[in-house]
């Protein structure tokens, strides 16, 4: 399967401020605020932005290109108007080819570091429901700017599964343990008030198009920061989470095979799979 390489220069000017990059699928569109540096990456694949292999490399490699651009700054948002992201594709662990299974796990491995580890201020603006995975990509960026009537958390533990190291650090860096603790036991996914409430988003936005003029003017307080200290400091608080994974890349996707392997997981995976079929009848 050929997987799509990085991101594209193309495309018309959007207004005068902007220009657009075509990756060379349209799982992440990419416009680029010439004006203030800050891309706006739109995740895009319907209908919920689950996360399979083809996705995951695509906002790994436009991480890289936006990193080598030396952008000012991401915002990372959905095309849907329901969903930031549902998550991992269920698909990609239910009966996988273990080649393709290892992957797709270090492509979100490598998004992870990328995201998490940026050099640029990164904000989700949160425009749907944010479960699981989707809730770790927005828990990745540094600020988080929320729409009302979404739910968002790492709601593993209410499917049987248990979360990963560096998807735990990823919460607790943002609401400290005891929430992180409570949060993760129960599964619990949080209204965008509770979310609010316990700080796993900083701000609430009346609409995408207010969540997106409120995510510039936070990546404008960086404007006259040098962008190395900026990044150096940010490193200083997370680099030992990053450090932490990258020490054990194998160690972590061997944990992940051999749960997939389990008789017991794929009958489950299996049974998720055909409710769903049943609600799509």
């Amino acid at each position: 399967m050929a997987l799509r390489n990085g991101v594209r220069r193309g495309g018309a000017l959007i207004s005068n401020y902007f220009r657009s990059y075509s990756s060379a699928g349209p799982l992440v569109n990419v416009a680029v605020n010439e004006k203030t540096g800050v891309a706006t990456a739109t995740l895009n694949r319907p209908p919920v932005n689950s996360m399979n292999l083809e996705l995951l490399t695509e906002i790994s490699n436009t991480l890289t290109q936006l990193e080598q651009n030396k952008c000012r700054g991401l915002i990372l948002t959905s095309s849907s108007k329901s969903v930031f992201s549902a998550g991992l594709d269920i698909l990609e662990m239910y009966k996988p080819d273990p080649s393709r299974l290892k992957e797709w796990w270090t492509a979100l491995q490598q998004t992870w570091i990328k995201l998490y580890g940026s050099s640029y201020p990164t904000v989700a603006v949160i425009n749907g429901h944010a479960p699981a995975g989707g809730c770790l990509l927005s828990l990745s960026c540094e600020y988080r700017i929320m729409l009302n009537n979404f739910t968002i958390g790492l709601n593993e533990t209410q499917l049987g599964i248990v979360a990963p190291q560096w998807f735990i650090a990823s919460m607790r860096n943002v609401i400290g343990t005891r929430q992180t603790e409570l949060a993760l036991t129960s599964g619990n996914l949080f209204s965008t008030d509770e979310a609010l409430k316990i700080g796993m988003i900083d701000e609430v936005a009346a609409s995408k198009e207010d969540g997106i003029a409120r995510a510039e003017k936070f990546c404008g307080r960086f404007a006259r920061i040098p962008p190395i200290a900026r990044a150096r400091s940010k490193l200083g608080v997370r680099g030992a989470d990053i450090q932490d994974l990258t020490n054990n890349l194998q160690k972590d996707y061997e944990n992940v095979a051999n749960y997939v392997a389990q008789d017991s997981v794929q009958k489950g995976l299996e049974m998720y799979l055909q409710s769903l079929k049943q609600k799509q009848k």
